[in-house]
């Protein structure tokens, strides 16, 4: 695809991008098997483990988690109440949309009390040995501790067009809108209204600015790291994309990424 040569002048050092396409085209530019810090792209491999744990029985959604009035749910969601980085109270759940590490950090916990083994392990167990992503590891917190490849996010991201791990009912509950209405902040994009999020992911709605294309589709979801990462599903598209980067987000990736993903999202349907 010549819309990945787009990522050749991005301003940093390294990067390397792929897509995938429902159907099961690939494509990738860089170096695709060298391993990268995710920072927050994180979340939606921790989510989909958590997903699991659910359908495997070992907890549920709408169980206590977390603060008081809290869910596994509201964790999900960024709306249990807690704070950006700290194990502290800053709202009522279901109230705001507050993106909240320390709520990632509380499902980890869950989940690892639940099943009787660390986070990490069930994580590998369940997503990462499965889906074949041998290069992708959880070192640190379920909020942004993973390192991977695009090799093995693309492996991720064809799960997520088509789930072979989870019922596609539930998938297609984790990225529809969870609390609808609730305002909040879009972590390098600022305060949204309304902020909507599914159940670890990131949904693109209207939401302006954002770190998706103009072209991209409401229903697109996904997430993006601090460490200068996203990945993306445009359902209306059929397809994926994936790029990571050795450069900090700010404004160059403000800058580059919509253009970037509207190239990538002309070049999958040249005919509109």
């Amino acid at each position: 695809m010549r819309s990945l040569e787009l990522i050749d002048a991005w301003p940093v050092g390294t990067a390397a991008a792929g897509v995938v396409t429902a159907d099961g085209r690939r494509a990738a530019r860089g170096p695709v098997d060298r391993p990268f810090p995710l920072a927050s792209v994180t979340k939606p491999l921790a989510a989909y483990a958590v997903l699991i744990a659910v359908e495997e029985g070992a907890i549920e959604l709408d169980e206590p988690a977390g603060p008081p009035g809290s869910t596994v749910r509201h964790l999900l969601a960024h709306a249990s109440g807690l704070a950006f980085d700290e194990h502290r109270v800053m709202a009522e759940p279901g109230t705001r949309r507050l993106y909240s590490n320390a709520g990632f950090e509380v499902l980890g916990d869950h989940v690892a009390k639940a099943t009787d083994m660390a986070f990490a392990e069930y994580l590998r167990q369940a997503v990462f040995e499965p889906l074949g992503m041998a290069a992708t590891e959880l070192t640190g917190s379920p909020a942004w501790g993973a390192t991977s490849t695009v090799d093995d996010l693309i492996r991720f991201a064809a799960e997520l067009l088509a789930p072979r791990l989870l019922a596609p009912e539930t998938l297609a509950e984790a990225t529809s809108v969870v609390f609808p209405g609730l305002a909040g902040v879009l972590p390098g994009f600022g305060h949204q209204r309304p902020n909507d999020w599914g159940l670890g992911f990131s949904i693109r709605d209207h939401k302006s600015p954002h770190w998706t294309g103009a072209t991209s589709s409401p229903a697109t979801f996904g997430h993006f790291g601090q460490s200068g990462t996203f990945l993306w599903v445009d359902p209306a598209a059929a397809a994926a994309c994936v790029a990571l980067t050795d450069r900090q987000f700010g404004p160059w990736a403000a800058e580059v990424w919509p253009p970037f993903t509207d190239a990538v999202l002309a070049e999958l349907t040249p005919n509109g």
